[in-house]
């Protein structure tokens, strides 16, 4: 017998939409770029050559249309990975559950989820401008630690070594580290984007290690970081996303890619506060190669 799921668990709008995303699923590509900025949906979506649709909630922005015969919606998330809890688990619910009858359809569609985001860098390699790709990514967030086969698709021996090499402190909540789609990794990062490890944080003072006047848990956890090392891979940059949506994509059998630019490398204590004009040559890339 197939799942049902009960009005309180999946809450449908009265117009057949998801609850925050308000989208229906009819108005879903299974190729989904994702922002943080609501602003940003239209700078992607101005690439397109046909718009079919644009629905707008709260941070939740989204259009659907079409670029060089592909199919793709651009939707918003804000900022966290508690908004990406939302996005993810409603978009695979306009995919893969029937909202007429509230059960699962018997068929899965697999989304392919690509995050065009900004982030600070950690690395000499990795100064303003630069794009990186998530290799993998490790959670300060805590989000995947709530779900069952948490420990099925986490990368459990990096998880491990990450911890014993910065001194983990209990306090601070379990840090996860999940890889991002390796397919979608070659298809998209190609040869010109850096590739490594990005820590996404639960939020962008205190768990970033900005110190102003709250003092921190841990103030030399940025330089442990920035020294981590294992099989070759580095951390490459911070941001505050990328671990729940690879994650939540392995969870639920999507295919998932963080894509940064770097507005600021935190070992060289710059930022360029002007990245808003030139993050549109990382949209260009991954909407050619997604």
């Amino acid at each position: 017998m197939a799942k049902y799921f009960a009005e309180s668990e999946l809450i449908i709008n009265e117009d057949g939409s998801c609850f925050h995303l308000h989208l229906r699923p009819e108005q879903v590509a299974d190729k989904v770029i994702l922002v943080g900025d609501p602003g940003r949906v239209a700078l992607v979506a101005s690439h397109f050559e046909e718009k079919e649709c644009e629905v707008s909630s709260r941070e939740f922005h989204a259009i659907t249309g079409t670029y060089q015969g592909k199919r793709i919606t651009v939707q918003s998330t804000g900022i966290g990975c508690d908004n990406i809890d939302i996005v993810v688990n409603e978009l695979d619910a306009l995919k893969n559950i029937d909202f007429k009858t509230r059960t699962e359809k018997p068929e899965h569609t697999t989304l392919t989820l690509v995050r065009i985001g900004t982030c600070g860098g950690l690395q000499p390699e990795c100064p303003e401008g630069t794009f990186v790709a998530s290799q993998k990514s490790i959670g300060f967030d805590g989000l995947i630690n709530f779900y069952a086969r948490r420990n099925e698709i986490c990368d459990l021996e990096t998880e491990a070594e990450f911890k014993r090499q910065v001194k983990w402190i209990d306090q601070i909540g379990n840090p996860y580290c999940v890889d991002n789609n390796k397919e979608l990794l070659e298809q998209i990062a190609a040869d010109d984007m850096v590739r490594g490890i990005t820590i996404a944080c639960g939020g962008f003072y205190g768990p970033q290690g900005r110190e102003l006047r709250a003092p921190l848990a841990d103030p030399e956890l940025n330089a442990k970081i920035e020294a981590f090392e294992y099989k070759g891979l580095r951390v490459n940059n911070f941001e505050m996303e990328s671990s729940a949506l690879a994650g939540l994509s392995l969870l639920l059998g999507h295919k998932a890619l963080t894509c940064c630019m770097v507005i600021a490398n935190r070992r060289a204590k710059r930022a360029n506060t002007g990245y808003k004009s030139t993050i549109d040559n990382l949209i260009k890339v991954v909407l050619d190669r997604i």
